[in-house]
This record gives structure tokens, sequence and C-alpha cells, in this order.
């Protein structure tokens, strides 16, 4: 494995990170907003079937209110 110095891997990074295609303001603002629906709706939804499943238990089992 051929090494190389710290100037030149330098180098190759930057050169590297040119390259990449980074994503505007507004893209990350959707995204990170995209994310934060889908979370919340996730909890919403996991809190509701969790609920129907709880009280599906109690009424089979008899325990509870």
């Amino acid at each position: 494995m051929a090494k190389t110095n710290p100037a030149e891997f330098l180098r190759e990074v930057r050169r590297e990170v040119a390259k990449v295609s980074w994503p505007t303001r507004k893209e990350t603002t959707v995204s990170t907003i995209m994310v934060f629906v889908m979370v919340i709706m996730a909890s919403i939804f996991f809190l509701a079937v969790d609920q129907i499943i709880g009280f599906g238990i109690r009424l089979i089992l008899g325990i509870g209110g």
C-alpha cells in the first residue's frame, strides 16, 4: 500500500470535496421539515396502535378500568 504525505492527502481531499454536489439551503430546509413531519406522523400512528392494543389486552384480561 503506497503511503502519501499529509499535504498530498489534503490536496486530494479538497479535490474530492469540490466534486460533491451539495444541497442548497432550500433543499436542506425542505428535507428537514419533511423529516420532522414524518417523525410526528409516525409517533401519532404508534401511539394510536399502542393504545388500541393496550385496550384490547385490558378487555381480554379484564384488568384495569
